[in-house]
């Protein structure tokens, strides 16, 4: 089988949308860090319909930080992707055009450097999770002992972190006079715009106070949220696609229908792609449909990883098989709702209705195990929000630490079966020797965990009603199991 290029465009079938452009013709106007799966879904999609609609400024270079895997998939197919839309419908196939090339940032930073110093390049999109950022989840800050930012501050030219390239590629541009490029993290952050903004400009205090003047007084950085459900995309995914095709895409992605982009209108000079073609959404302050997101949507999605990872149930659409499971996620997203300050029109109602639709997407399996990553970066802004708000209020928190317990239960890296789990985060090692030396015990695990101050802020974790209901929590998941544990949970 031929592979997907611009060579083979014309050999797509009639059903299969494709650019309506001339790629040749594409500017670089956007460079994009964290170039995976959801940026190809999301953003890049959204990048096309203004390229479609004629706009050619906004061609794509997107670059990895860590791996080449990304680039060796796009770069043979001239950067073209097909995007399978899945929903209870049946699919819908796109190739996606707006990727014009792919940088691997360890192999060649100078070549990421001159992407982002490039006159045309106007805004810089970022999806590198939330650990790309080298901050201290608890606080937002920079963390100003991670490796890469010791290193990038001995060797400014030589970067490695996102706060280092975005720094140094700022430094050139004011140096020869080229106006600055906004900066636009799509990450799930909270206020990620303001806190990403903070980030950048406390690591440029340490490098040179002038540019870090500048940079705060001359570099946008608007507030976004996010939201399409993008699961790792599988051999049987990459198959059954290229079948369709006709034609081998090593690089597929696999997503639901459901796409949403809010986005705060401040740009440098006002420039940035008709994204609304798509129905991205340009607003005042993006705060409360933020909020909204991260404290239903990825709340409760937290809860149902961990709790389902642990009752042995591969992908979300499964544990929303279990009733029990479901009404946990309900439950989660009603108390996160009373947290929330939505503008006047906004249905929250709607949005939970519809995200429980999305969960039980079957066409879509979304492992578990893919959302347990990185908890120690997610847990913050995801659940303890919700739960300090609700503290604060006097109101019951019993649903909401249910995750925060599965977290625990899931970063001791051995199942309720006795097998090991691939715990992937920043911190996996040291929770895992903090969950070694308390054992499955919950009233000193609960405890250890607790006093992981990048998580939990001192003042939630001394919190009496707080750690009563997650340690009680934990050792109901530990006596009883997970799927009893929620089974049982009273609501």
């Amino acid at each position: 089988m031929q592979r997907l290029s611009n060579a083979t465009l014309d050999r797509l079938p009639g059903d299969v949308a494709q650019p309506r452009y001339d790629r040749g013709a594409l500017a670089t106007g956007i460079v994009h860090l964290g170039l995976g799966a959801f940026q190809r879904a999301h953003q890049a999609m959204y990048t096309e319909a203004a390229l479609n609609a004629g706009d050619h400024r906004w061609g794509v270079v997107g670059a990895s930080l860590r791996s080449p895997a990304v680039r060796d998939a796009l770069v043979p197919q001239d950067g073209l992707y097909t995007l399978a839309v899945r929903g209870a419908d049946g699919e819908r196939l796109q190739v996606i055009g707006a990727i014009k090339d792919v940088l691997v940032a360890p192999e060649n930073p100078s070549a990421l450097l001159d992407a982002l110093s490039d006159p045309a390049a106007m805004i810089v999109t970022l999806t590198v999770t939330e650990k790309g950022y080298c901050y201290d989840p608890a606080t937002t800050t920079l963390d100003e002992e991670h490796p890469d930012i010791v290193h990038d501050l001995r060797h400014p030219r030589e970067p490695r972190s996102v706060p280092g390239f975005l720094v140094e590629a700022l430094r050139r541009r004011h140096e020869a006079q080229v106006p600055a490029f906004t900066v636009l993290c799509c990450d799930n952050l909270p206020h990620n715009g303001r806190t990403v903004a903070g980030i950048v400009t406390r690591f440029a205090a340490l490098r040179d106070k002038a540019l870090a003047g500048f940079i705060r007084n001359e570099v946008m950085f608007p507030s976004t949220m996010v939201d399409r459900i993008t699961p790792a995309t599988t051999d049987d995914d990459r198959a059954a696609i290229s079948a369709r095709l006709g034609l081998e895409d090593a690089a597929a992605v696999v997503t639901e229908p459901f796409t949403q982009w809010v986005i705060e209108d401040r740009f440098s000079r006002g420039l940035r792609p008709e994204w609304s073609i798509a129905g991205a959404e340009f607003v005042a302050n993006v705060a409360p449909y933020e909020n909204m997101k991260l404290r239903l949507l990825n709340g409760s999605h937290s809860t149902l990883a961990y709790l389902g990872y642990l009752a042995g149930y591969e992908t979300v659409s499964d544990t929303m098989k279990d009733a029990n499971y479901r009404r946990l996620a309900q439950g989660v997203m009603d108390d996160a709702a009373t947290t929330l300050k939505m503008p006047p029109g906004a249905d929250v109602a709607a949005y939970k209705r519809a995200l429980l639709e999305r969960y039980e997407n079957r066409a879509l399996r979304h492992r578990t195990w893919q959302i347990c990553m990185d908890g120690s970066q997610k847990l913050p802004q995801r659940l303890l929000g919700s739960i300090r708000d609700r503290l604060a209020a006097g109101a019951p928190i019993d649903r909401l630490v249910m995750g925060v317990a599965g977290w625990m239960r899931y970063v001791t890296g051995i199942d309720e079966q006795g097998k090991p789990i691939d715990v992937r985060d920043p911190l996996s090692g040291r929770l895992r020797a903090i969950a070694d030396g308390a054992g499955l015990v919950a009233e000193r695990l609960a405890p250890a965990l607790l006093d992981v101050r990048e998580i939990f802020a001192a003042d939630l974790a001394a919190d009496s009603r707080f750690r009563t209901a997650v340690m009680s929590a934990l050792a109901r998941i530990i006596a009883k199991g997970a799927r009893a544990a929620v089974a049982g949970l009273k609501v």
